[in-house]
């Protein structure tokens, strides 16, 4: 091959002659010179890809195998965020929890140490000879996503049972059971005796303590004063209506404390005894009526020891 050189400065020419050597060797360089700047781009592009905010640049730079790296980091940041969002949520219901289960275990009378709330439950076992695997990010996602849905139903149930303990407790604290004044023994029980002005068998429909004028008289418990006048037979009374039917009854006071619908609490002074009515000698009459009839009130009463 002729190459032949003219120049402006000169009317001369010049001839190069190329042999095939010369053509394998600008060849072999070329190529050479291709695979150094491929090999530069490859290194810019891994190296310094993050680093290069110019597009035009960064297209250049950056090959497609990095850009779908980088979107696949991005992906998995996400993926990070939501799940760290939903770590988070479930932190927090099972604070609750915790303090549910303190609260029903108070209130149940379990020892504490049998449920230890702030600690993770053991765990143990042998090593198994069994090949580990590796959870996928999709199986470890719906793993969360079954948790939280089991602690959801965890936190419903126990709030149903924290409701029924209430109600309960509720229930006992209107249940006419503490002593009406401050001793331990009846002057005359609930059922048939002798009648003290007859002489006579007649049924006694509550019980007599006998106490000096003035003593205090309590309510039995909680709830709404139906009646409270004087009664011909009773002398002084006070009726307190406990709900579900179930009524409290004094009588006999030297004096009333409590009109009809105030609203009095367990152990609450409502009047003070006496012996006005149909009475012997200063004590208080007591009875306790569901539905309109008497009931003994030893089985409500709690006696002190």
């Amino acid at each position: 091959m002729n190459i032949i050189l003219i120049t402006s400065q000169s009317a001369r020419t010049r001839k190069l002659t190329l042999k095939p050597v010369h053509l394998v060797l600008i060849a072999s360089a070329f190529l050479i010179i291709t695979l150094m700047a491929a090999l530069t781009m490859n290194y810019l592009s891994f190296r310094y890809a993050d680093k290069i905010e110019h597009s035009f640049f960064r297209a250049l730079v950056v090959n497609p195998q990095e850009e779908r790296h980088l979107e696949a980091q991005s992906h998995l940041s996400d993926n990070l965020n939501i799940m760290a969002a939903k770590l988070g949520q479930m932190q927090a219901q099972l604070l609750r929890l915790d303090a549910l289960g303190e609260r029903l275990t108070e209130s149940t009378g379990i020892q504490p140490q049998e449920f230890m709330f702030n600690q993770p439950p053991g765990q143990g076992g042998a090593l198994s000879t069994l090949p580990a695997q590796n959870h996928s990010f999709e199986e470890f996602n719906q793993m969360l996503h079954e948790l939280s849905h089991a602690l959801d139903d965890r936190a419903d149930k126990l709030s149903v049972l924290d409701t029924l303990l209430r109600q309960d407790r509720l229930a006992k604290k209107v249940l006419p059971s503490a002593m009406p004044v401050d001793t331990d023994w009846y002057s005359s029980g609930y059922g048939y005796r002798i009648d003290p002005f007859t002489g006579r068998r007649a049924f006694h429909e509550g019980v007599d303590f006998a106490a000096k004028t003035g003593t205090s008289i309590n309510a039995a418990a909680g709830g709404i004063v139906v009646y409270s006048d004087r009664h011909p037979n009773y002398g002084n009374m006070i009726e307190i209506d406990h709900g579900g039917d179930l009524v409290s009854r004094y009588a006999h006071a030297s004096k009333r404390l409590v009109e009809i619908g105030e609203v009095v609490t367990s152990g609450q002074k409502i009047a003070e005894v006496g012996s006005t009515g149909r009475s012997t000698g200063p004590h208080l009459h007591f009875e306790i009526r569901h539905k309109g009839i008497s009931k003994n009130p030893s089985l409500f009463l709690k006696k002190p020891g």
